[in-house]
């Protein structure tokens, strides 16, 4: 572990907080109690900064520092917030494409599809906070530096991530094995945000739900799906090539 990504104690992870540093993750003593807790913790709801309770066997596994049953994970990154990156693409005169990231937990895969999504002019990538991958110094070094570039959303609920896009125009696209139609056959050409599920566990049915169309990549072997990254690269590149028809 790199020392510098990680802040130990309660106080000192208050006080980062309040000095407005992005937190990644806070692991959490199971059963810690005391004021000082109870403020960190008020925090931790009130910004709505990922956390979770463990055994203290596992913080002392991360650290050997004084912890005092906190550790936390600084991000790499400076998270967006999609109620402004929507406006501002719109205001920029171009065609929105946004990418949603259901599931996918390894992080060289979001590092991968981070480096092809920034190549294919994404304008914003949109992670769950909760069972996602976390964007640390492994997925940025796999993205080739595309993490720093690439507008990153971080989003609390999803599913209001995905109707506040609708709300704003944009039609929602899904990949999955269980549609009807070849991704050639979809028109891209639109204001969009593409949903790619994990290789296992596929997209949320509460997302597939709120989707505008859903689209396939057929497959001729024997292996019945594509890595996820290599997936994600296939349809943002038919979205460019339609984007780009004269």
């Amino acid at each position: 572990m790199k020392k510098e990504t990680y802040i130990y104690g309660i106080r000192p992870t208050i006080e980062a907080i309040k000095a407005g540093k992005e937190l990644e993750k806070i692991f959490l003593q199971n059963g810690l109690r005391g004021d000082g807790f109870h403020e960190l913790f008020n925090l931790i709801k009130e910004l709505e900064i990922p956390y979770q309770f463990v055994p203290i066997e596992k913080l002392n596994r991360l650290s050997r520092q004084n912890h005092q049953g906190v550790i936390s994970y600084v991000s790499e990154i400076t998270y967006q917030n999609v109620e402004d990156l929507v406006p501002f693409v719109f205001e920029q005169g171009r065609m929105p494409l946004f990418l949603i990231l259901d599931r996918v937990t390894d992080v060289r895969n979001v590092g991968s599809i981070a480096r092809t999504a920034e190549c294919a002019g994404v304008d914003g990538l949109i992670i769950p906070a909760r069972g996602s991958a976390q964007i640390n110094s492994d997925a940025i070094k796999t993205s080739a530096g595309a993490l720093y570039k690439l507008p990153v959303v971080r989003a609390q609920n999803v599913k209001e991530t995905i109707q506040f896009l609708k709300n704003s125009g944009l039609t929602i696209v899904a990949a999955t094995e269980k549609a009807d139609k070849d991704y050639t056959s979809i028109d891209l050409n639109r204001p969009m945000a593409l949903i790619m599920g994990s290789e296992g566990e596929g997209i949320s049915e509460e997302y597939l739900k709120l989707t505008d169309e859903v689209m396939r990549i057929p497959l001729f072997g024997d292996i019945e799906s594509l890595n996820v990254s290599v997936a994600t690269g296939v349809i943002l590149f038919e979205a460019l090539r339609q984007r780009n028809l004269k």
